[in-house]
């Protein structure tokens, strides 16, 4: 079995659900391998003489090693002109490599100038012409290797993200045409969305043999015939993915301690809309695998993917400190408001919060069923600036409640509290396909394509995309005490890079 991460996402850390899965393989002895084609695709390309180029590619492409190599270790964190030149010229070699295919390529971005991953019509059409993929060269050698050396019975794609899809099927079709013997399974976070709409009707019968939704563990057992009693935990293991030649100074360790969201009430989440149930695995266990991976692989430090770490977890992460620093998602409730708490989360390892505030007024939060009171909202990020611990903070415009009126009430919200905020992540709200509120609303087609995971709906108080960017790129982000903050974040790894460009100088690993 040969287990494949598709290009393209960000190439900063190893895919948590293969990592997973080679876990539950390893307890039941099931022979694989695993092919980072994401991480390895992006070099190959990085490393290939552009067809055409000008001094900004020739220039990049002297300087590659240099970035390659200052990404790799603390250099370009502690130089943020360094970081972003690293990331602009590697971005640029790229997309250069990119040509003449009619395709827009970065680090974490694949979009091609016709075709839409949002439309299977589209995906099978790249199926039936891989050679057009600009990684075709790569995937074609590495993939004919890979099955040389050994016959495995079924190849495993994980799909994740949009901008993988172009890239997965292109692969997919190579192995069609080329080894119509091996069974192709298609599995990962966008595969699931598709699955979990109450339209979804399979339009890759004879190009993809099976298709699996939710986690994987179980499909994959049953395809290979293997009897699983009861819902293990599998530890995950990723000695054979290549920890240490990602895009970081040293081994990010990605970490799920649970799926779905223990708070699931939000309106409009596409996790209550996909009908994603929450399952936790225990604290104690947590903290034990954590300390184990640490001990084992030394990472700089630990991301936890989880849609909103537990307090409980919190808590148990407080008590037994897993021995790196580490970040994630929160949701922002009384427990953050404590500012003891918040010191010992920091001395727990804790460098940031990612924190999905929404929106600074209060009947908009109240109508989204978030759970957020602003006074504690208020407090929590006060209390994590006084402790130490860096935010990112999520807002989201354009939500049926919200208009001018309550968006600018956030900006009052942002104003007031810019030195409590390291990073802003601004997102104009997509209305999810599905869904109990979806039924309320006036919908209609916002993307061409059978695949598509939203819809576009009227506005209860008028306020379209347009109105809604308008106010964002002439109001929002020219306010002198927010363009600073935006100005902050780390182009293109975003969110995965910040803590590094906040971290204690005692808390980086050599």
């Amino acid at each position: 079995m040969i287990l494949v991460y598709p290009p393209v996402a960000k190439p900063c850390e190893s895919p948590a659900g293969i990592a997973k899965l080679c876990g539950a393989l390893n307890a039941h002895r099931v022979r694989y391998r695993v092919l980072d084609a994401n991480l390895e695709g992006l070099l190959s390309l990085l490393k290939t003489s552009p067809r055409l180029s000008d001094t900004w590619t020739s220039r990049a492409l002297r300087h590659l090693s240099r970035h390659l190599a200052s990404l790799n270790c603390w250099d370009a964190y502690q130089d943020e002109g360094r970081y972003r030149r690293s990331i602009k010229d590697l971005n640029r070699l790229l997309s250069m490599a990119a040509q003449p295919s009619r395709v827009r390529l970065g680090l974490a971005n694949f979009q091609h100038e016709e075709l839409s991953p949002a439309r299977s019509a589209d995906l099978i059409r790249v199926a039936e012409h891989p050679e057009d993929n600009p990684f075709y060269p790569y995937f074609k050698k590495r993939l004919t290797d890979y099955l040389k050396s050994e016959q495995p019975p079924m190849i495993g794609f994980s799909l994740n993200y949009l901008t993988q899809a172009l890239c997965t099927f292109a692969m997919i079709g190579f192995l069609r045409r080329e080894y119509p013997w091996v069974k192709l399974v298609l599995g990962g976070g966008l595969v699931t969305s598709w699955m979990r709409n109450p339209r979804w009707q399979n339009p890759f019968k004879g190009l993809v043999d099976h298709l699996v939704a939710g986690p994987g563990e179980a499909a994959l057992f049953s395809l290979i015939g293997v009897t699983e009693s009861g819902d293990n935990h599998f530890k995950p293991n990723y000695d054979p993915l290549p920890i240490r030649d990602y895009f970081a100074p040293g081994l990010i360790l990605p970490y799920s301690s649970s799926s779905g969201c223990y708070w699931n009430k939000c309106s409009f989440c596409p996790e209550r809309a996909e009908g994603n149930s929450y399952h936790a695995i225990p604290a104690n266990e947590v903290i034990d695998d954590l300390l184990r991976l640490v001990d084992k692989h030394r990472p700089v430090l630990i991301h936890l993917l989880d849609n909103a770490i537990s307090p409980s977890l919190m808590k148990a992460i407080c008590e037994r400190p897993p021995g790196a620093p580490w970040y994630g998602f929160a949701r922002i409730t009384k427990h953050l408001a404590d500012p003891d708490f918040c010191l010992v989360l920091k001395q727990s390892g804790c460098v940031m919060l990612k924190l999905g505030l929404e929106s600074g007024d209060q009947t908009v939060l109240d109508s989204l069923q978030k759970g957020i009171n602003l006074e504690e909202a208020s407090l929590a990020l006060r209390n994590l600036r006084k402790a130490g611990v860096s935010t990112y903070v999520y807002l989201l415009f354009g939500t049926p409640p919200e208009g001018l009126i309550e968006a600018r009430r956030t900006l009052e919200f942002v104003v007031e509290h810019q030195d409590c905020i390291g990073f802003l992540n601004l997102a104009i709200f997509n209305m999810p396909i599905h869904g109990p509120e979806v039924q309320e609303m006036e919908t209609r087609t916002f993307y061409e394509g059978d695949l598509s995971l939203y819809t576009s709906f009227d506005h209860p108080k008028g306020w379209s995309r347009q109105l809604i960017r308008q106010f964002l790129d002439k109001e929002f982000k020219r306010h002198l005490a927010i363009a600073p903050i935006l100005r902050r974040d780390p182009p293109v790894f975003t969110s995965n890079h910040a803590p590094f460009f906040v971290m204690d100088k005692k808390m980086r690993r050599p």
